[in-house]
């Protein structure tokens, strides 16, 4: 059995006859009828009763109908859906990301992806940047974004992000204006929220905050939602609370003895895994112009273009 004998089968019961379905076929009567043979013999018996100018089904043609059209259905669909993935209209997308990546300027480029591309899905998955890379390796994902550098695998950067840090407060605890020492500020807003953007920034909180404060160790959207309920202080990318600060629902404090402090970070696919298939591209690209537009994208070269 093969599709040619379903499409045969269906357009005879559309057309009424044999003739009339090989001239819309574009085939020869002798080939139509060879191709019903067939499907008859595959199916055990005949689908058509034939007395002299009227064709009617049998009972199996009856029972075996929307069967064959199901099946002409489904291979329609999926055509249609390799065209649209061809031309970037349709197909699937996997990202995975540390979970402290999951917040921010990711949620808006989300967002503009959908809007984009209605018809593409898109599955997030969030875990360890170990796993992460065993995500890459093991092939559920094709895209990972990792804070960057990271060190001993087969990774190929595609776009760099460096975001700002910021120590933000609640609105109802303005500090007086000007930078201030960064434990004074912990001490008048207790508990400090913690967040593990990188071992090294998360070494120089800890000892920083010392005894001026105990710590609370949640997820970045958590803290987010306890600072404007009015509790605590925590050092947050800047893109993950932007409209609070304009809004005034959050304040960022200068800080006078830390430096800046960044979250690096980088879109990245298997060195090995050669050219992204079209949707996953389409999503870089909205990373890049989302970033871009957030001002966090940094200057990119032939290693992190490479991949697209």
């Amino acid at each position: 059995m093969d599709i040619d004998q379903l499409q045969a089968f269906e357009r005879i019961v559309r057309e009424g006859t044999f003739s009339k379905a090989a001239r819309v076929l574009d085939i020869t009567q002798p080939t139509i009828s060879a191709r019903i043979a067939a499907l008859e013999r595959a199916l055990g018996g005949p689908l058509f009763t034939r007395g002299g100018r009227l064709l009617t089904l049998t009972e199996r043609g009856e029972q075996f109908l929307p069967y064959a059209r199901r099946v002409l259905e489904v291979l329609d669909e999926g055509v249609e859906a390799a065209r649209a993935t061809q031309t970037g209209e349709r197909g699937r997308v996997t990202l995975g990301l540390v979970q402290s990546l999951t917040v921010g300027f990711l949620t808006e480029a989300v967002a503009r992806f959908c809007v984009l591309h209605p018809q593409t899905e898109v599955f997030v998955r969030a875990a360890q940047s170990n796993q992460v890379v065993e995500m890459l390796n093991d092939g559920l994902v094709k895209l990972g974004i990792l804070s960057w550098p990271f060190y001993g695998t087969d990774m190929l950067p595609l776009l760099h992000f460096r975001e700002g840090l910021a120590l933000v407060v609640p609105v109802s605890q303005v500090p007086a204006p000007g930078p201030v020492p960064f434990a004074q500020v912990v001490q008048a807003h207790r508990p400090f929220l913690l967040v593990q953007w990188s071992p090294s920034i998360t070494a120089l909180l800890t000892r920083a905050v010392g005894e001026a404060s105990p710590l609370v160790e949640v997820p970045a959207g958590t803290i987010r939602h306890l600072l404007l309920r009015g509790i605590g202080a925590a050092m947050l990318t800047r893109t993950l609370v932007a409209d609070d600060l304009v809004s005034g629902r959050l304040v960022e404090v200068p800080v006078s003895d830390l430096p800046p402090l960044y979250r690096d970070s980088a879109v990245v696919q298997l060195a090995r895994g050669g050219r992204l298939p079209r949707a996953a591209a389409e999503m870089v690209h909205v990373l890049r112009d989302t970033a871009a537009a957030y001002g966090i994208l940094q200057a990119e070269d032939g290693a992190l273009t490479g991949g697209l």
